[in-house]
């Protein structure tokens, strides 16, 4: 890995580590019915100005072993081993067990900060994670440190990813500047009742990921997110 290429991800990590608590707006449980998946971690972006209802997923392991990166506004994709897939979901069974029944697991530290891990096969399937994994006490430092792997996941494989399509959200705000028209074959309205699916060609030239697009409409102003969706993921 480049050193400029750790930078980025090591900044990317501080980010989401100091980002506020909130669930991931515009996805919740559709996290868990990415077609194939086997781990999905959602994480906050953090990053001033950005919008959570836009954010990829922080990482995603497919059953093929094809995996996903998510940041604010980029995504990749790579290919893992059999043997690297094994031990991400060895891990991720470690954490599983450590929130048991409930669900949740608590690292100590502040819990405004919050992780969401997914394991679609498993039960719970759902998994809150609140607190900080650098505050992490002797017996869950492993499981920290799976996570903090996860949130910073690096692979020689991984190369930008285009979506095939996005997921438009919006909701009633205004950003600093100017405004652009809306564009879409749906009205606005439909994508402040809920995510839209369209697909990469009527999207070009729009802001993607958790940056928002200032649109106006007749008198009112919006913030608009388009998410990337993975393979076969529906909004």
């Amino acid at each position: 890995m480049s050193a400029s290429r750790a930078r980025r991800r090591g900044t990317a990590f501080v980010v989401c580590l100091l980002a506020s608590a909130s669930p991931i707006a515009g996805r919740g449980a559709a996290a868990a019915e990415i077609p194939g998946a086997l781990i999905v971690l959602d994480a906050a972006p953090g990053t001033p100005g950005s919008e959570a209802s836009g954010a990829p997923p922080r990482f995603a392991l497919l059953k093929d072993g094809q995996v996903f990166v998510g940041g604010t506004g980029r995504l990749e994709t790579g290919r893992l081993e059999k043997a690297e897939v094994q031990a991400l979901r060895r891990g991720a069974d470690a954490v599983r067990k450590a929130a048991g029944a409930a669900g949740t697991l608590r690292l100590g530290g502040d819990e405004h900060r919050v992780l969401r891990l997914w394991l679609p096969e498993e039960k719970p399937g759902e998994i809150a994670i609140t607190g900080d994994p650098a505050a992490a006490a002797p017996a869950l430092q492993p499981l920290a440190a799976f996570l903090a792997q996860l949130l910073s996941f690096d692979h020689p494989s991984l190369v930008s990813y285009a979506p095939a399509g996005y997921a438009v959200a919006a909701r009633e705000g205004r950003l600093v500047g100017g405004c652009r028209p809306w564009s879409f074959g749906f009205p606005i309205t439909a994508a402040l009742r809920a995510p839209q699916l369209v697909p990469a060609a009527s999207a070009e030239g729009w802001p993607s990921g958790a940056w928002p697009a200032s649109v106006c409409v007749g008198d009112h102003r919006y913030l608009v997110t388009l998410r990337p969706l993975l393979p076969g993921e529906q909004p």
